[in-house]
């Protein structure tokens, strides 16, 4: 590996790693998908500097594209998929319109 792929390797971790603390911290639920999808995306990427074609080609197929589309289908099944604004908030143990906990 040459200075050019460490600093590529390098800042790649770092991505991995932010992201990685967003799917940790961040209250939406589809952008935690995205975040841990970008996970993957970046150690495909990292596979390829590597020179490992193959493994990169699994982990960006299932990793990033099969993966992320279960948990997407998982969280529409749930009815957790959408983009809430500011006002509309929804949690498990409330209701959608009125916003009082289920008795």
């Amino acid at each position: 590996m040459n200075g050019l792929e460490l600093w590529i390797a390098l800042l790649l971790c770092l991505m991995m790693l932010v992201s990685a603390v967003m799917v940790l911290l961040v209250r939406n639920h589809v952008a935690a998908v995205a975040a841990a999808s970008v996970v993957s995306l970046g150690l495909a990427l990292l596979f390829v500097l590597m020179k490992a074609p193959d493994v990169a080609m699994t982990e960006a197929a299932v990793g990033a594209g099969l993966s992320s589309l279960i948990l997407a289908l998982a969280l529409r099944r749930l009815g957790l998929w959408r983009v809430e604004g500011a006002k509309a908030k929804h949690n498990l143990l409330q209701r959608g319109t009125g916003g009082k906990p289920h008795a």
